[in-house]
């Protein structure tokens, strides 16, 4: 393997489809009704004051995550609208399309951040309510802290096994699968072929997957500093340490990722890629083909905006 370090590209498997991202551009690539593949094109706009918050270990994950939510879902729009739609009909389904009154309200990046942080707040709360009401048998924080986790990582599992099991998703996950599998083979300095790719492992250290199950871990720590008594304040205090759990779980994504070379360490990150065997399925060949059709678009991009920012330098 090279020794020289790579850019860490990052993506998003949507329906029928790959997201990619890099330092100025993002490209999705899908595959359409007629087996024809379409891209969508999206700058990475600069944001200075963001680009300062995202240099500050903590808060740099919660400005990333929210950031990753509100561009996925214009993405995730993209590939909605249009993998099953005969590209002959594009003009007359654009026309007859209406936009909810909530995407023409709110956009659809900030209903992107909205259904990210209610899904957050669902997945927070339940579990708490569900521990209180066994605090008759586990009497202590500890207890009802441990309690409160095991409640979190069954209602996430459960969650992840059963949409799995529909079609739609589970091509879905078989996308994700492919967009690991483009990303391990171009860290691995490997030509971009369909052969090489699968060869691929379809776990990826860096997976938001993996992220998901931190926060759990990394809860039942935090909320070991706060009390679980009265009800009331666990639910405020649940609420108000979001935010941290967050900023905690992404500097422990980055460092397992970090450490995903060294022996004994990378043992760290491992149940984050045990997760990923729920969160990713082996892709067919054509998918895999979307894959890097979109990976390799995002290159071309990137290598054109470079040029010319040299050129202008």
């Amino acid at each position: 393997m090279s020794t020289e370090k790579k850019p860490a590209y990052g993506g998003q498997a949507v329906v029928e489809g790959v997201m990619f991202g890099g330092k100025h551009h993002y490209v999705t690539a899908i595959r359409r009704k007629d087996d024809s593949i379409e891209f969508f094109h999206l700058p990475r706009k600069g944001n200075p004051i963001l680009a300062k918050l995202k240099k500050i270990p903590f808060l740099r994950g919660i400005i990333a995550i929210l950031e990753a939510s509100a561009n996925g879902t214009k993405h995730l729009n993209f590939s909605t609208d249009r993998f099953d739609v005969d590209p002959g009909d594009d003009s007359k389904v654009a026309s007859e399309r209406k936009e909810s009154k909530l995407t023409m309200i709110l956009g659809v990046a900030a209903a992107g951040i909205l259904s990210f942080l209610f899904g957050k707040f669902i997945f927070t709360l339940i579990p708490v309510f569900l521990a209180e009401s066994t605090r008759f048998i586990f009497k202590s924080d500890f207890s009802q802290i441990m309690v409160e986790g095991a409640f979190k990582l069954i209602l996430l599992l459960a969650y992840i096994y059963f949409i799995s099991l529909t079609p739609l998703i589970k091509r879905v996950f078989q996308y994700h699968g492919a967009e690991h599998k483009v990303i391990n083979c171009y860290e691995n300095d490997m030509p971009l072929t369909v052969e090489n790719v699968q060869k691929q492992s379809r776990l990826h250290y860096r997976c938001g997957s993996s992220f998901i199950l931190f926060t759990v871990i990394v809860g039942v720590f935090v909320y070991m500093l706060v009390p679980t008594d009265p009800l009331w304040l666990r639910v405020v205090n649940r609420v108000a340490l979001i935010p941290v759990v967050l900023g905690i779980s992404f500097e422990v994504l980055q460092l397992t990722n970090s450490l995903r070379n060294v022996p004994i360490l990378k043992a760290l990150g491992l149940p984050g890629l045990w997760l990923q065997l729920l969160t990713t399925k082996e892709p067919d060949n054509k998918q895999v083909e979307v894959a890097i059709e979109s990976f390799e678009e995002l290159m071309r991009m990137e290598k054109e905006t470079q040029m010319s920012k040299e050129q202008i330098v």
